[in-house]
């Protein structure tokens, strides 16, 4: 029997609910950050599972970067005593690092599962009939 991507839930759903990619149900960490080894409604096997470094990277350029620079034109802009910036850049800084890492991770992991990614791998191409593979 084979299952149409149709029947899976949506990357974007399972990131925004971190559950897990095949039913939706099952939760797919057991920490902030760290997965579990399997769904506990399904049983799916996360050894698939590698989003490496991506989440870092997207939320280093996507929220981390602009967090930033919102920070500098506070003290450009308005020169506001050092405590300021612990009660407001601080804290803003934080939350954009933070925050978006698990639902991310998420995304990637369900995007991975929903494609089908897996390792590259060599394949080594037959030369056609009547070439060799010196042309």
């Amino acid at each position: 029997m084979t299952i149409d991507r149709a029947d899976y839930p949506s990357p974007i759903t399972i990131g925004l609910t971190c559950r897990c990619p095949r039913c939706g149900k099952g939760k797919l960490f057991k920490g902030f950050l760290s997965l579990r080894e399997s769904c506990d409604v399904c049983g799916l096997d996360y050894d698939f599972a590698d989003p490496a470094d991506g989440p870092a990277f997207f939320v280093l350029c996507f929220t981390c970067v602009p967090a930033l620079i919102v920070a500098v034109w506070v003290e450009v802009a308005l020169q506001p005593p050092l405590w300021v910036h612990f009660l407001t850049t601080l804290p803003l800084i934080i939350a954009a690092c933070v925050l978006p890492l698990r639902p991310l991770k998420a995304w990637l992991i369900a995007s991975q599962f929903y494609h089908d990614a897996a390792e590259g791998k060599r394949v080594d191409m037959v030369p056609p009939a009547g070439q060799t593979s010196h042309d």
